[in-house]
């Protein structure tokens, strides 16, 4: 297992990557002030069963291995883009009526935001790049099986950012009343939530 200083070490750098908010932060923080804090934390734990796919596929050697092909990759990237433009898109097409008539009905089932959310985190560069390049640089082979290591900070890694991205569900449902009492205060949230999912499509696809 990894000595304590490298479990600090490792601690300090994640919590700086999940400071940085991306796709899955905006994702739960938009569903969070469009149904509340339930559907936030439901698409939070959607985000975190991603990460803990890619924390398997990582200690299995399946990452590494599908990171080697330059089109795998390339297919990751784009797929992951698309999928951006879509949530981008979906949002688009909501209206001030819609989202107070969402709220109210409880028209989308958690078990869409919790699979729309999975599908966010693995479809996401950022993280797949994280546990390929970055989580790698702090296993130790002095300490036993680089698989475990892996496999013991990732579940660190999806343990601190389940806390992170719940921390901005809690917070953007708490504002969830606030602004869906404000027409313009919701079209305002609708246009910068789509205009972050385009943003982010380009940097996947391009970066």
């Amino acid at each position: 297992m990894p000595t304590t200083t490298t479990w600090v070490a490792f601690t300090l750098a994640t919590l700086v990557v999940l400071l940085v908010p991306g796709p899955a932060v905006l994702y739960v923080v938009a569903r969070s002030v469009e149904q509340g804090r339930s559907a936030g934390l439901h698409a939070v734990l959607g985000v975190e069963t991603g990460a803990l796919l890619h924390v398997v596929a990582a200690a299995t050697g399946l990452a590494a291995l599908l990171a080697s092909s330059e089109r795998v990759f390339s297919i990751l990237r784009y797929a992951g883009a698309g999928y951006l433009l879509y949530l981008g898109a979906r949002q688009l097409r909501r209206r001030s009526c819609d989202l107070q008539r969402a709220t109210a009905s409880n028209s989308v089932p958690h078990r869409r935001l919790y699979l729309d959310g999975v599908l966010v985190d693995l479809l996401n560069p950022k993280t797949a790049l994280f546990f390929v390049a970055f989580l790698p640089q702090f296993v130790e082979p002095a300490q036993g099986s680089a698989g475990k290591q892996i496999l013991a900070l990732g579940l660190c890694f999806v343990a601190l950012a389940a806390v992170c991205d719940g921390m901005y569900a809690v917070v953007a449902g708490r504002l969830a009343s606030r602004i869906r009492g404000s027409s313009r205060a919701q079209r305002r949230v609708n246009q910068i939530t789509c205009g972050g999912y385009v943003s982010l499509a380009g940097m996947a696809a391009f970066t």
